[in-house]
């Protein structure tokens, strides 16, 4: 399927109620599974954006996915969330704004992204596995059993 066009662009703080949308579309599926929200839905997204830190999927102004993204000195890039729309799913946008967060990467001068998931999100670990990360360890952090996972630039 080809990809929509779009661009990924800053959020704004108008953008608030559509990113908080995605987060809790793209994450709601798993609280069964892991019996609690997972982490992103906890996050103040408010803040995020004032900090320049998300990143939007805009399709004429219907946002179609997400990304967040913290630098962590002196060299890493943490890319802290990765959400696609429900119903945009299967079209390679979700590979498309972790492209996007190496690309940044880069700009930025890291030679380094992490990330983490939790263990019980398989298909994320799956993923991220077949798109050259690696799993460092895991670890009982916040109330979450978390998989910690990088890759070299």
């Amino acid at each position: 399927m080809s990809q929509p066009a779009c661009v990924i662009r800053a959020a704004e703080p108008a953008d608030q109620p559509a990113v908080e949308r995605l987060v809790r579309e793209a994450y709601t599926p798993y609280i069964a599974r892991i019996g609690r929200p997972p982490g992103p839905m906890l996050d103040d997204y408010g803040a995020l954006i004032r900090e320049g830190s998300v990143h939007l999927l805009d399709d004429a102004g219907a946002a179609l996915g997400l990304v967040v993204l913290i630098d962590e000195p002196p060299s890493t890039l943490l890319l802290d969330n990765v959400a696609v729309d429900p119903g945009s799913r299967g079209k390679g946008l979700g590979r498309r704004l972790i492209d996007f967060a190496e690309r940044q990467a880069g700009l930025r001068g890291r030679s380094l992204i992490r990330l983490y998931t939790h263990a019980l999100m398989s298909e994320n670990i799956g993923l991220y596995a077949k798109l050259g990360f690696s799993e460092t360890h895991r670890a009982w952090e916040d109330g979450f059993d978390r998989v910690y996972m990088q890759k070299a630039l």
